[in-house]
């Protein structure tokens, strides 16, 4: 495991709200990146059980892990990386897109994270989150507009606003930001995770790739100095109505249960016509009906 020290949290100009927790994740991500991808179940527990105690920050890296995509030749090694991540992880991801469908201009889906992020963080993360359920499971090309309005359409954006600010000077400059964060951080992968205290004096710490809810925990509780309580997580149904679409893997993981145990009760929520069940190449997704 990568483990990197810094001596201070470098004062950017990324736009979030400051808050009084005690620690500041920064979380490097490429949207086209499957284990970026495979790293959400991580993410959602470790925010339902320790969030009360960090703020999160996604950082577009720029490190585009599709950036030689253009050439045919790397169609097959990149198919099959998202095979064996999907494989080892438990987060589907279908690597047939690279033939049938491949993105060609992968720089496009990083600036329209971007723009959506200009109607607000929350509605970024819906954004992120769709880009990566219509790239990866849906097979969907998220480097043409089309499916980038889809996409902005379906998390409740203003499309016509969102089309403009992906041709903005706005977009772009915060982009760059990013890019500039990724360059001060020395992020050179995706995922990375870099932890910060709120003594400004102390060193952060940098983890780089994609490893157990178990490694995180103990960072945070090193950055804390304390064991930290831990917060239950939220009903199933309660779970489903906030995330919408979600893995039996994030379940799983988020409920410390088995993939056998979490579809016994997904399909009882079936049967009262709470959820729809989305089969994928790897494993089963869950759909909430509203």
């Amino acid at each position: 495991m990568e483990k990197e020290l810094f001596t201070s949290n470098p004062n950017t100009a990324y736009d979030s709200c400051q808050d009084s927790k005690p620690l500041e994740i920064y979380l490097f991500i490429d949207p086209l990146c499957p284990e970026c991808w495979a790293l959400e179940p991580i993410i959602k527990k470790l925010q339902i059980e320790y969030g009360q105690y960090f703020s999160l920050k996604h950082v577009v890296s720029g490190r585009l892990s599709a950036l030689n995509a253009c050439k045919k030749d790397n169609y097959s090694t990149i198919a099959e990386l998202w095979e064996k991540t999907a494989s080892r992880t438990g987060m589907s991801c279908d690597g047939s897109v690279w033939f049938e469908n491949p993105i060609v201009s992968p720089y496009l889906a990083s600036i329209a994270l971007k723009a959506a992020e200009l109607q607000g963080r929350k509605s970024g993360l819906r954004f992120l989150r769709k880009l990566q359920e219509m790239l990866f499971l849906e097979k969907q090309n998220v480097a043409t507009f089309e499916v980038l309005k889809e996409c902005a359409k379906d998390v409740g954006l203003d499309v016509i606003e969102f089309v403009a600010d992906i041709h903005s000077e706005t977009a772009s400059k915060a982009f760059q930001c990013d890019l500039r964060i990724t360059s001060e951080m020395e992020v050179s992968e995706s995922p990375t995770l870099v932890f910060f205290n709120e003594n400004i004096e102390e060193e952060g710490i940098k983890i780089t790739g994609y490893y157990s809810y178990e490694i995180y925990v103990q960072i945070i509780e090193e950055m804390l100095q304390v064991i930290p309580e831990k917060a239950e997580p939220p009903s199933l149904e309660a779970f489903l109505k906030c995330f919408k679409l979600v893995a039996s893997k994030e379940l799983s993981v988020v409920y410390n249960k088995s993939i056998q145990e979490i579809e016994r009760e997904m399909k009882k929520l079936q049967l009262k016509q709470l959820v729809e069940q989305i089969p994928a190449k790897y494993g089963m997704f869950w759909k909430y009906i509203d």
